[in-house]
């Protein structure tokens, strides 16, 4: 390998490093800000940076003194203060040999003296530099120095906290995706019991109860898979109970159609609507006849979920307040309680049968 290949392998690897730590375009942090205070006070400068050297560009995490946020690599001082792990002085830059012809030095700014000393991880790359900037030349004395390299150290010690939180952050949700999908798979076998243990001979009038447990065991599994394989603050409603009711359909051996609007609900939503529909469902598949239809809509930050099937209707003497003793209607009330709503029952305006409607907003 030649000089210039291993140039830039080792730079390749000083990028990926840079975007490990993944710092850039980060929103401004107070604990640098004041680093950077800290920094051009001791120096008795204008001007100090915690600057990033990207691939094409520097820019600055935090900037004292100074209202740009990055500029291009090519004129940055930046970009050579890293090439090296000591620390990079211009005591008067206009008579360094290494910065007469830098724009920064040359042009309208007039950069007379730089004080930088890199960010160096601990595996050993310089992601950029904490540096202190002035337009009038001036001495550095050894505690300066000395002073800077402890601040840059600073610098990087937020910068691997930060980085092993993430890592932290994301061990955890592998750990919790594995719990959950174990959680899953253990309904599905007590579900699996349930139904095995219905279809024994000696059971007698249970078997109809000890199905209905397995179905809604089962249904809580599929509420819990989908519900976890949505990662992000927010998910669709209706994308959502499609890919649930999918499953439903297959367990209760009925035809379920999802009508309804597209939008985003919080995901922290997902899982009692999950539930609720869930229980809606079972519930019309045991009471009522022909299709189910699950109905989501959204108007005015009121959200809805109607449930309806094509059976005999509410009986004539239908009490609200009986219905919701039932372990069904109270697992739902609940649920609609946790979203902030509430749960009514009627005849279909449309056709035959009966639908439950949950209203909420979401604020409990």
């Amino acid at each position: 390998m030649t000089f210039a290949d291993a140039m830039l392998d080792k730079e390749a690897q000083r990028i990926a490093a840079v975007r490990r730590y993944d710092v850039l375009d980060t929103p401004p942090n107070g604990a640098f800000d004041r680093i950077t205070a800290l920094a051009a006070r001791r120096f008795g400068v204008p001007i100090s940076i915690i600057s990033i050297v990207d691939e094409d560009r520097i820019w600055f995490k935090s900037h004292h003194g100074l209202s740009a946020q990055q500029i291009d690599r090519g004129p940055g001082l930046c970009a050579s203060a890293i090439l090296a792990n000591d620390p990079y002085l211009l005591p008067d830059a206009s008579l360094d040999p290494r910065s007469l012809a830098n724009p920064l030095v040359a042009g309208d700014f007039g950069l007379r003296f730089y004080a930088g000393i890199p960010l160096t991880t601990s595996d050993g790359y310089n992601l950029g530099t904490l540096c202190v900037i002035d337009k009038e030349p001036r001495p550095i004395d050894e505690s300066q120095i000395e002073d800077l390299k402890d601040l840059a150290s600073i610098v990087i010690d937020h910068l691997e906290m930060r980085l092993s939180a993430q890592h932290a952050v994301s061990q955890a949700k592998l750990m919790a995706r594995e719990i959950d999908h174990r959680v899953m798979n253990s309904l599905q076998f007590v579900s699996g019991l349930l139904a095995m243990q219905s279809r024994t001979p000696d059971v007698g009038p249970a078997a109809s109860h000890l199905q209905l447990a397995a179905n809604r065991v089962a249904a809580v599994a599929q509420v819990h898979r989908h519900f976890y394989a949505d990662e992000a603050d927010e998910a669709s409603c209706i994308a959502f109970l499609r890919r649930l009711c999918e499953d439903l359909a297959t367990i209760l051996g009925r035809l379920i159609v999802v009508h309804g609007d597209d939008g985003k609900v919080p995901t922290t939503w997902i899982q009692p609507i999950g539930l609720l529909v869930n229980e809606l469902v079972t519930n019309a598949a045991k009471h009522g006849a022909g299709r189910i239809d699950v109905t989501y809509a959204h108007e005015a930050g009121e959200h809805r979920i109607v449930v309806c099937d094509q059976g005999e209707g509410l009986p004539a003497d239908f009490d609200p307040a009986a219905a919701a003793k039932s372990l069904g209607m109270r697992v739902v009330t609940s649920l609609a309680r946790q979203l902030g709503g509430t749960l009514s029952a009627a005849d279909r305006s449309d056709a035959k049968g009966s639908c439950f409607t949950v209203r909420f907003t979401g604020s409990a």
